[in-house]
């Protein structure tokens, strides 16, 4: 068992315990995901470039960020356990899609976006 097997069985367990797997469909899953990537979002919002790059020395906004993102993170495994999607493989899938796409002799060094 990987360690996100185990975090999706302890969310499973938490939500089955609170009887709260009548609101975790697919879609409430997404949007609560969505809502959790905003609210990360705004802890970076009005940061200058460098600022931001600099945000896990402040303690507080550390804290903050580091929650924000637990939560987005969490949210992920819920839904893909739900959906029976393997997150490590299918992230190991993306990064080979993403190695073909963007071949390092056109698109290294640059922010271009690769055709579909």
């Amino acid at each position: 068992m990987t360690n996100i097997d185990h975090l999706a069985e302890r969310l499973r367990t938490f939500a089955a315990e609170r009887d709260w797997e009548q609101f975790h469909t697919p879609k409430n899953l997404a949007m609560a995901l969505v809502g959790e990537a905003g609210e990360l979002i705004s802890e970076f919002q009005w940061l200058t470039p460098e600022e931001s790059a600099t945000v896990m020395e402040d303690q507080e906004l550390a804290h903050r960020v580091r929650a924000e993102l637990a939560d987005v993170f969490l949210y992920t495994v819920r839904l893909a356990d739900l959906l029976e999607i393997d997150l490590l493989q299918a992230a190991h899938q993306k990064i080979d899609e993403n190695e073909r796409r963007y071949d390092t002799s056109t698109f290294k060094g640059t922010a271009k976006k690769a055709p579909h």
